[in-house]
């Protein structure tokens, strides 16, 4: 297969994850087994699933001038990543994730998202980011929305122009292609640790797999590997998913 270079436009939050038995209701005190804090978000996790798949990987992110900023640059590079790091003068974005015994995660993000202002042979995108893909009025070859969160739903006429292929995730249900129909989740090949990142593993399999020319089909499978690989591992963790 010949040499392949990835590239990620997107943010980081300087997550803290806490591990539960169980997310707490209103006025209840739970004890954390297990605490840690990682460079996360969207754009950290796709960049984490390609440098594990790709023979390079360049991730274009504003971060704040802080040090929290600062350390999220320095963690990304330790993994291998080419950090290309606008410094604005703004709070680095951050949070909080309870991961219980479940593996399911419950987010909360603190601060406003530091995003880009303003082709490779596959362009891929999440309609998390869909007023940036406004103002960029380029035509995508796959964007990934949710069936199950609010903010990432993708309507018919939301982009114009259009994608050429809009893939719909439901978690352990699968999804639905358009082109394309449904597509089965695939299995997850260890115990469930946790689901943080999933989703975004998924994105970026599907981008490196369009990329590496597999059909419609081919690369909802090899994205599935990878959204299940994730599964396994604790915060932001991604897997080499051989094609």
């Amino acid at each position: 297969m010949p040499r392949m270079r990835a590239a990620v436009v997107g943010h980081v939050e300087m997550m803290e994850f806490v591990r539960v038995e169980h997310v707490p209701s209103s006025g209840e005190i739970v004890h954390a087994t297990e605490t840690w804090e990682e460079a996360a978000g969207g754009g950290a996790v796709a960049a984490v699933q390609l440098s594990k798949l790709a023979d390079s990987v360049a991730f274009f992110v504003v971060l704040g001038a802080g040090e929290l900023g600062r350390r999220a640059k320095t963690e990304l590079e330790g993994r291998g990543i080419v950090v290309h790091a606008s410094f604005v003068d703004a709070p680095q974005r951050r949070g909080f994730t309870y991961l219980d015994d479940s593996g399911e995660r419950t987010i909360t993000t603190i601060g406003s998202k530091l995003g880009p202002r303003g082709h490779d042979d596959s362009l891929t995108a999440t309609a998390r980011e869909l007023a940036t893909l406004r103002r960029g009025s380029v035509e995508l070859d796959a964007l990934v929305a949710s069936a199950k969160d609010e903010a990432e739903i993708y309507r018919q006429g939301d982009l114009s122009p259009e994608p050429r292929l809009v893939v719909t995730t439901s978690g352990a249900l699968g999804g639905w292609a358009q082109p394309g129909g449904p597509f089965s989740a695939a299995p997850v090949p260890g115990p469930v640790v946790d689901s943080y990142g999933a989703g975004d593993c998924f994105v970026a399999g599907l981008a490196y797999g369009l990329a590496a020319g597999l059909d419609t089909s081919q690369a909802l499978d090899f994205a599935s590997r990878c959204g299940a690989a994730a599964l396994t591992g604790p915060g932001v963790h991604a897997e080499a998913v051989p094609l």
